[in-house]
């Protein structure tokens, strides 16, 4: 750090700093402290997506509801890797016309269909029904079952038990013997007689309907809960899973995505998002925007007023020094010590006020016998890098105003008034 300008009208100079030169590093604690809003407000905003997401359940740890592919609890990976080992050839696919082709004019193929994001129009759902000898549907919305059975079935109320018997003649279902129930069930029209109803949820409703037509057979489950990773294993469901998807030898397993989707808009972000999603963003800018308020209000320009009590300079040295401990500025502190025995100096040695720290230094060297180097580091060079060091550093600054004081006592006197001050510290 380069001092060249200081004042000698007081015991303390401002010493004009080379900005090449001059800089400070704020500490680790000091950028802590600047930063501590912002690490609060970004634990604030992880805590309330998770507590959202706890609150939610586990449908986004569960995987997408009975995904071939899908390991989570909710997924059907288990039933689909049995099939598998059981010699049926399991094809999931993502569209209507994937399907339609891998189906073909085969009668040996068994298609399975789920749409919980309710991606297919009426006229895509008709065509789902027609294009294999067997389907079974699971979890069907009203749109599904309206084109499934024209009306004929509609969606009951929740089970009231757990499990139920199968009292049915469906062969799939009598090899079951029982399986659980999930939280829909499916109702039929009384006037209708070609569904038959197994696993009797509650009047007059059931969790799987099945109907025989035309050497074709359409099965719907009311949620396809039997089929989820987390339930295979419950009951019967496991029998009852292998009885209806793996009848033949290939099995097309068809859930819509958006490539199913024909015309209009594309879906925006906000369609495509989780539902908390927008919750938490408007959050997170109602906080930014108060934070932007709270840390950046102005009530105008600083005011300079005068203190109604007179402070000491020795507390006010005093508490600088603790303020430099605290937070360890001890290149600060030295700076300080520093820019007052410049300012002695100057005085001492009959310079101008506009002198650089550069003549100073030359006049101490060339007064005290000292080595211009050494005087140099004293007064500008040496950087302490220790409390240990800055003791030193303070000590070497007493030892050459002294040596200073001495020598030009000597030279005003004309003759030596008594041995100048010990400066062995000046060159360590």
């Amino acid at each position: 750090m380069t001092l060249t300008d200081f004042s000698t009208s007081s015991t303390q100079a401002t010493p004009e700093a080379d900005p090449g030169t001059a800089s400070v590093t704020p500490t680790v604690r000091q950028a802590a402290r600047r930063g501590v809003f912002w690490v609060v407000l970004g634990i604030i905003a992880v805590g309330f997506v998770i507590v959202t997401a706890l609150v939610r359940g586990d449908g986004g740890a569960a995987g997408i509801p009975l995904a071939a592919d899908s390991p989570g609890l909710a997924g059907s990976k288990a039933v689909v890797e049995v099939l598998r080992d059981s010699g049926v050839d399991v094809v999931p696919v993502g569209s209507l016309e994937a399907a339609r082709d891998i189906a073909g004019d085969s009668t040996n193929v068994t298609l399975f269909f789920s749409d919980p994001g309710g991606y297919l129009e009426a006229d895509q759902l008709d065509a789902v029904v027609d294009l294999a000898v067997d389907t079974v549907v699971a979890d069907p919305d009203f749109a599904t079952l309206q084109a499934a059975s024209a009306g004929a079935v509609s969606a009951g109320g929740k089970p009231d038990d757990d499990t139920a018997a199968a009292a049915c003649s469906v062969p799939a279902a009598e090899r079951a013997g029982t399986a659980t129930l999930g939280q829909k069930s499916l109702a039929v029209d009384a006037a209708t007689a070609d569904w038959t109803g197994c696993f009797a949820s509650g009047d007059d409703s059931w969790a799987m309907l099945q109907q025989q037509a035309d050497g074709s057979t359409l099965s719907l489950l009311a949620d396809g809960s039997q089929l989820r990773n987390d339930t295979i294993a419950a009951e019967g469901n496991a029998a009852l899973a292998l009885s209806l998807l793996g009848q033949h030898s290939t099995l097309i397993w068809y859930q819509p995505t958006l490539a199913d989707v024909v015309g209009g808009a594309a879906p925006t972000l906000g369609e495509l998002s989780p539902d908390w999603v927008t919750p938490v963003v408007v959050l997170l800018a109602l906080v930014v925007v108060a934070a932007a308020v709270w840390q950046g209000r102005r009530f105008g320009s600083l005011v300079v007023e005068n203190l109604p009590v007179t402070v000491h300079a020795g507390e006010t040295r005093e508490g600088r020094a603790r303020l430099y401990a605290r937070t360890s500025s001890r290149l600060r502190a030295a700076d300080a010590l520093r820019i007052g025995t410049i300012g002695r100096l100057a005085a001492r040695l009959g310079l101008a006020r506009t002198a650089s720290v550069d003549e100073i230094v030359g006049a101490a060297a060339s007064v005290t016998g000292l080595r211009l180097a050494d005087v140099r580091d004293t007064l500008v060079d040496a950087r302490p890098e220790s409390d240990r060091a800055l003791v030193d550093l303070s000590g070497r600054l007493v030892d050459l105003e002294r040596a200073v004081t001495a020598a030009t006592e000597v030279g005003a006197a004309g003759s030596p008034a008594s041995a100048p001050p010990s400066t062995e510290r000046m060159g360590s």
